[in-house]
């Protein structure tokens, strides 16, 4: 067994535990996530804003992910496994 094989085995239960919590919680971790992000864009003025609002949505969906296991590690095909790539194309209807 490879280093990484040992380390995924070992962070599997880990995982499940977070994504349980976030599944239980996933409302309180998204106010505290708009909580912060409105005080950091209070303290620095607006001059972040846009970039204060991309990461609030990216952690956001991380959360969804981890609550609803969607995306590639989940098998979910419908999910690009990297932002760049695109979904694959649905099957032609017969």
């Amino acid at each position: 067994m490879g280093l990484m094989d040992n380390m995924k085995a070992r962070l599997g239960p880990a995982k499940d535990k977070v994504s349980d919590l976030a599944r239980q919680h996933g409302d309180k971790v998204q106010h505290g996530i708009d909580k912060a992000a409105k005080a950091v864009d209070e303290r620095t003025k607006g001059k972040y804003s846009d970039k204060i609002h991309s990461g609030t949505g990216k952690a956001k969906e991380a959360v969804d992910r981890l609550a609803h296991k969607t995306g590639p590690e989940a098998g979910d095909p419908t999910v690009p496994t990297r932002p760049e790539d695109p979904p694959p194309a649905a099957p032609p209807a017969s």
